[in-house]
C-alpha cells in the first residue's frame, strides 16, 4: 500500500476516523529489524522509534497549512537480568519474552487521538500523511556516527499520504 524506504519497513494500513472524542488514527506497519539492529538491542542498546502523523489543509494561494502534527515515541530495550524486552511509550511500559512480540505491539497503532472534533472543519478536505522510522538522533553518540550513511541503521517507511473528508460518519 505505501512506498518503503527499504525492505524492512512498510506501511500496511492507515486511516483517520471520527469518534465521539475527536479524530483518531489506526495504522499498521510491517517492521523487521535487520541483524545489526537486533544485535544492538540484544547487547543493551536502546532503539528509539517514532510514528509521525501530519494533517494539512490545502490552499491554492500558498503552501498547505499544517493543522495537526503529532508524534508517538517508542523506546525498545533489552534487560539481560530478566531476559525480557521492554517497550516504552511515554510513561507506559510493557515487557515481552521475545523481540518479535515487542515489535508486533509497536507496529500496530490503534485509536491514537490526533485531533479534537473542533480542530478540523466539517466538510473540508484534508491531506493526511504518516510514517514510521528509527530515530537515529536519540541513539548514543558513537552509534549516531555509525548510522550516518549506513543502510543498516536506516529503518523506516516513506511518507504515505492520502486525502480524507472531515466530519464524515462517526466510526464504531
Amino acid at each position: 500500500m505505501g512506498a518503503t524506504a527499504n525492505d524492512e519497513a512498510r506501511l500496511l494500513h492507515a486511516e483517520v476516523l471520527l469518534r465521539e472524542e475527536g479524530y483518531v488514527v489506526n495504522a499498521e506497519f510491517g517492521v523487521e529489524l535487520n541483524d545489526r539492529l537486533a544485535e544492538a538491542v540484544n547487547r543493551g542498546v536502546s532503539l528509539y522509534f517514532v510514528a509521525e502523523f501530519v494533517v494539512e489543509r490545502p490552499r491554492w494561494y500558498w503552501f498547505n497549512k499544517v493543522v495537526v502534527d503529532r508524534r508517538l515515541n517508542y523506546r525498545l530495550s533489552y534487560h539481560a537480568i530478566t531476559r525480557s524486552y521492554r517497550l516504552s511509550l511515554g510513561s507506559f511500559h510493557q515487557s515481552f519474552d521475545s523481540l518479535e512480540g515487542a515489535l508486533l505491539t509497536m507496529q500496530r497503532i490503534r485509536n491514537w487521538q490526533v485531533a479534537g472534533r473542533d480542530e478540523l472543519e466539517d466538510g473540508q478536505s484534508y491531506n493526511a500523511a504518516i510514517r514510521f522510522r528509527l530515530d537515529t538522533a536519540q541513539l548514543p553518540k558513537p552509534f549516531q556516527v555509525t548510522a550516518i550513511g549506513s543502510r543498516e541503521w536506516n529503518l523506516g517507511t516513506d511518507w504515505y499520504a492520502w486525502t480524507f473528508l472531515a466530519g464524515a460518519q462517526i466510526g464504531q
